[in-house]
């Protein structure tokens, strides 16, 4: 009989060094999807989430917990359980095995992210706990600045090895240019 064993989505594609930048896989514990049913801004969240809902592009982080805005009227909290209560004013969705995740670190991500997105990625433009939904390369993907030299970048897990791919690509071209 077959014993199944649960795998990561970038089980033995990472992580991965070319130059100054590295990709590494990242478990970000239970991921959840948040819907409000109504307004964003009502104060139940910050009681529910111990935070508040994110705008547009930004991120809110309060301990280990992130609330990463996903598109309008949807966040993706991360690194929590969401509190029961959010139920009775949002949407509340388990996507914790719908994503890879992982971060792209190191001097040159944003010249990286230029091979692959059509957003400016310099921190002059994307500050620490921006966020974007984008394409990456023909992926749709959420960027997030976490640190002034990391992203974490989620894609449908189903892309996992497309986007190591990529990414080892953009990193070889960065690398070549020295």
């Amino acid at each position: 009989m077959d014993e199944l064993k649960p795998t990561t989505p970038c089980a033995g594609l990472l992580p991965l060094t070319i130059g100054a930048l590295t990709v590494t896989e990242v478990d970000l514990g239970a991921i959840t999807s948040i819907a409000p049913f109504g307004d964003a801004a009502d104060k139940r969240f910050v009681k529910a989430l111990g935070m508040g809902f994110p705008a547009p592009n930004q991120t809110i982080t309060a301990g280990k917990a992130r609330c990463i805005w996903a598109g309008q009227g949807e966040a993706l909290l991360t690194g929590a359980a969401p509190n029961p209560a959010l139920a009775d004013f949002a949407a509340v969705v388990d996507q914790s095995d719908a994503w890879a995740t992982v971060t792209l670190s190191g001097e040159g991500g944003a010249e990286a992210l230029a091979r692959l997105v059509p957003v400016d990625m310099r921190l002059s433009a994307f500050g620490v706990d921006a966020t974007v939904r984008t394409q990456l390369g023909h992926m749709s993907a959420s960027i997030t600045r976490v640190a002034e030299d990391t992203y974490l970048i989620a894609v449908f897990r189903s892309m996992a090895a497309t986007l190591v791919h990529d990414l080892r690509l953009a990193l070889e071209a960065v690398a070549a240019r020295g």
